[in-house]
């Protein structure tokens, strides 16, 4: 591909510097996806702009009409301070009919709400556990049909914000604490599920029309302390000494059959149209001991920093990260260049 000019969208806090040295580990982390994108793509000759964005569209568009960027890579996870505007970010360069890389709106609305995409998959008899939403203020009395335990998770929020282990719950007591807490200090809805005992899977699907689903990965849980649930918790995701110190690895995931390899990675493809995804998500799956594979949550744009479990992934069947970085460009210009067409 001939060098392109590349605006690529991010929080002004994760603006990424032009060197890593100097910078603390968790430093490092907090905009290692950032950094990892406009190097890597820097370094593959294309001209390549970093733009803070936060509350305001204008910087957008000043940047599209007077750079005229050749596609804009959006890696913001929020807009005005709320995870459910992503989508709105993207309309609007829908709007501006700028090529952009990752999910389209539709997809990003769907698979945003918990509730909506379970119960979306779940008509397509996919698993998943059994779940109730408390909305804001609303009195929390448990269904009859969860039994304990249940884990209590924000909504709409991503990124394991807002999950500890106290989001496992074994008491009506702790279930109502949990959810006040996700109200009151998240400020979004509830959604509590049924626990899944299990191993924790993650499956990469990459593409617009034709996908290429990536290897099962797995997270595990290597050293935890007495008592702790296995879970994907704010620690297990992004500190890295907790990390480090608990022994949490990915990669992939073993002793299991080719048979269930294939259904696993079938139907995270079906759960990726169902939810009308493209450019690249990743699906996320509670795997039972019976080896059945329970659907938890798509993760549409997910991280992409060269360690992180999605180019690992990638890797591992020979997709470099810099060619995985421009797989991703092509197929949101290929995108927009099939609506034009279309038109």
């Amino acid at each position: 591909m001939k060098p392109l000019r590349v605006l690529v969208l991010v929080h002004p806090d994760l603006m990424p510097p032009e060197s890593s040295k100097g910078f603390s580990d968790q430093e490092i982390n907090n905009w290692k996806t950032e950094y990892d994108v406009v190097s890597t793509l820097r370094k593959a000759g294309h001209d390549v702009k970093p733009l803070g964005v936060a509350d305001e569209l204008k910087p957008i568009r000043d940047e599209v009409e007077t750079w005229k960027p050749d596609v804009v890579v959006t890696l913001l996870e929020e807009f005005h301070g709320e995870a459910i505007y992503d989508q709105n970010v993207v309309s609007f360069l829908e709007l501006m009919r700028v090529p952009y890389t990752g999910c389209n709106p539709r997809g990003l609305m769907l698979a945003r709400g918990k509730d909506l995409s379970k119960t979306l998959v779940h008509y397509h008899r996919i698993p998943v556990p059994a779940f109730v939403v408390f909305p804001m203020r609303r009195k929390v009395r448990r269904p009859a049909r969860l039994a304990l335990p249940l884990i209590v998770k924000s909504l709409n929020e991503d990124g394991s914000y807002g999950i500890s282990q106290a989001s496992v719950v074994d008491t009506d007591e702790k279930l109502a604490e949990r959810v006040n807490f996700i109200h009151e200090r998240i400020g979004t809805p509830a959604i509590v599920e049924q626990y899944i005992e299990g191993r924790e899977i993650y499956v990469g699907v990459v593409g617009n029309d034709r996908l290429r689903v990536l290897p099962v990965w797995e997270l595990t849980f290597g050293n935890m302390a007495e008592g702790d649930w296995p879970i994907a918790t704010e620690k297990v995701k992004h500190d890295p000494h907790y990390q480090e110190r608990r022994k949490i690895l990915h990669g992939p995931a073993k002793d299991l059959s080719p048979d269930l390899v294939a259904r696993i990675q079938n139907t995270a493809k079906r759960i990726y149209k169902t939810l009308e995804l493209d450019g690249y998500a990743r699906i996320d799956f509670r795997l039972s001991a019976d080896g059945t594979p329970y659907f938890l949550e798509a993760n549409p744009n997910p991280e992409i920093a060269a360690s992180e479990e999605f180019a690992a992934a990638a890797r591992h069947v020979g997709i470099t990260y810099p060619d995985l970085l421009q797989r991703i460009l092509t197929l949101g210009m290929q995108r927009a260049a099939g609506r034009v067409s279309a038109a």
